[in-house]
């Protein structure tokens, strides 16, 4: 599915009610981490769910970074394939120049959802960035990142706590 695709099937969708149902369902049919994985440098602070997140770089296009996540609610689960779909196939410097923020309000998420769960996705956002900026930095000091996960998770991850708050653009 591509985000032009998800941005008009919610917009098909009548009400609120379908259109959870609708992320629920993508996020059944999320992939998620292995448990091993699920430790906690990869932890995503700032959502009320149990979250974690992994960037490794992109198998189909060199120098591009690819996000996998998982929680342990089917809602946010909905919501990591929707910032997947924003994010993954892109390199560093295209994540960072991306308005995330625009894209999830041509969703609406920005309206309809609680305000824990807004600050828990504006803090997977700021997750992804912070990982991006680490990948970036890695990538002008190294040859790439093909076939490695992006070094400094833990980094990453500490770089992150406290984030979920929507930063005012």
């Amino acid at each position: 599915m591509t985000l032009e695709k998800l941005i008009s099937n919610f917009a098909l969708l009548g009400d609120w009610e379908e259109r959870y149902g609708y992320l629920i369902d993508l996020g059944k049919k999320l992939p998620g981490l292995t448990e091993a994985e699920k430790r906690e440098e990869n932890r995503v602070h700032g959502c009320q769910a149990m979250v974690w997140m992994v960037l490794e770089a992109d198998s189909e296009r060199p120098g591009a970074l690819r996000m996998r996540a998982d929680s342990d609610a089917f809602i946010v689960r909905g919501l990591i394939a929707v910032l997947q779909l924003i994010f993954n196939g892109h390199t560093p410097g295209e994540i960072l120049a991306t308005d995330a923020k625009s894209v999830l309000s041509k969703l609406g998420l920005d309206k309809h959802l609680s305000p824990t769960r807004k600050n828990g996705l504006f803090a997977m956002v700021e997750r992804i960035r912070a990982l991006a900026s680490v990948a970036a930095i890695s990538a002008e000091s190294a040859s790439g990142l093909k076939g490695r996960n992006v070094k400094a998770q833990a980094e990453a991850s500490t770089a992150s706590e406290g984030l979920g708050t929507p930063s005012a653009r």
